[in-house]
């Protein structure tokens, strides 16, 4: 959503230095990680891969488009959301890893790229983790759709348990559900799923955790997941929070969240087409090192061709509605402040252009990126925004091009 957004959107504010990982309001993965409690285990030299990665449980099937996904997600071209399918984002992120290796950028997933895909082949499509505990202990509201309601909420949350999952993870809740058949990973059979352990079962009731005010917080639908269940997911990387690389506890959150590490190549340069509906990330080198499917605009409010600078990142901005901006909006709608939040308007991140009005952002609707239009901007999935706001900055240059 959005684009000819908002004036400026008010950076994060930085807390305090000097805590630790159990410090940061949910379970990390340990005191060398920050990330949530499950990150990958493995990484791209494909060392540990599949180690501890399906929890005794093997897939049922093979998944060779999503295993493709995964790596070319870790890789930093990013299929969009991992489906299981190929599809125009997954194409472009192909297309992304063969100009990056000097391939025909067919877009498909021809012999040769396979071939060259196949040094990560021991990363596996999918890995089981359990939901954390302390996910029942936060709310999940409803986000209604008058901004004038919205205005009134303090954050624009997750609505679900099972929606912040399949952000965590960069796929949607009906590609979980597929993944665990009857609400078990698929592999694990029934007498297995029928001897919860310590710290998972395969029909988990709400965690002791929970209390009833808890539950009493939440207004959004019901969930079909819940924390503390042992479920499969598509075995996302490059998830790893490095201990003092960020000095917001708002940020670290949100990035734990969308499966986002902190290590990300600096960008010297980005290229937006509409054309080809991409975003292309360049080093100093001239070296594409990451491309990200996007939505650019539309009839009534074009990507605005040329060159740009970036005058800043707002991490977890509020957003200022204002309806003068909106070609679908009346005039006569009173301006809002927006709360932050992951369903805002710009989702987690705005990167603030010269082009007044106009910059880069995440989306609540990552499944639309790539489909549906913009008010003008450039908007990318949650994550990919979250993983492109750490690539760049001021003096980073921007093209908008045909």
């Amino acid at each position: 959503m959005s684009g000819q957004d908002n004036d400026k959107t008010a950076t994060d504010t930085a807390a305090s230095a000097g805590q630790t990982g159990t410090d940061y309001g949910y379970q990390t993965y340990g005191d060398d990680n920050y990330a949530d409690s499950m990150a990958s285990k493995d990484d791209l030299s494909g060392d540990m891969a599949g180690a501890d990665s399906d929890a005794g449980v093997p897939d049922s099937e093979e998944r060779p488009v999503m295993q493709a996904q995964v790596v070319l997600d870790r890789l930093g071209f990013g299929p969009g959301v991992i489906d299981g399918k190929m599809g125009m984002s997954t194409e472009n992120a192909l297309r992304g890893f063969q100009l990056a290796n000097d391939f025909e950028a067919t877009g498909k997933l021809d012999e040769k790229t396979k071939a060259a895909l196949g040094e990560w082949e021991r990363i596996p499509a999918t890995r089981v983790v359990t939901i954390p505990t302390d996910w029942n202990s936060d709310s999940y509201q409803a986000v209604p759709d008058d901004a004038a309601d919205q205005a009134k909420m303090k954050r624009l949350g997750y609505e679900s348990l099972d929606e912040r999952l399949a952000e965590r993870f960069h796929t949607t809740v009906a590609v979980l559900k597929q993944l665990n058949p009857n609400g078990r990973p698929a592999g694990m059979d029934a007498s297995a799923a029928a001897k919860p352990t310590a710290t998972s079962s395969a029909k988990p009731t709400p965690s002791a955790s929970a209390s009833a005010s808890d539950a009493a917080k939440s207004t959004g639908p019901k969930s079909y997941f819940a924390a503390g269940q042992q479920i499969r997911v598509p075995n996302i990387g490059g998830d790893k929070i490095k201990p003092g690389a960020i000095d917001s506890t708002d940020w670290q959150r949100t990035l734990a969240s969308l499966g986002v590490g902190t290590e990300q190549p600096e960008v010297a340069k980005v290229v937006v087409s509409k054309g080809a509906g991409t975003l292309k990330a360049f080093d100093k080198d001239n070296k594409l090192v990451a491309l990200f499917t996007v939505t650019t605009g539309s009839n009534n409010d074009p990507l605005p061709l040329g060159d740009w600078k970036i005058t800043g990142v707002a991490k977890n901005p509020p957003f200022a509605y204002n309806p003068e901006l909106f070609w679908d909006v009346s005039d006569e709608t009173e301006k809002q402040q927006l709360p932050p939040g992951p369903n805002g308007p710009v989702g987690v991140v705005w990167i603030d252009l010269s082009k007044e009005h106009y910059g880069i952002h995440g989306t609540p609707a990552p499944e639309t990126i790539g489909r549906a239009q913009s008010h003008g901007c450039v908007r990318l999935t949650n994550w990919d925004a979250a993983r492109l706001s750490q690539m760049v900055s001021t003096s980073t240059q921007v093209l908008f091009e045909a």
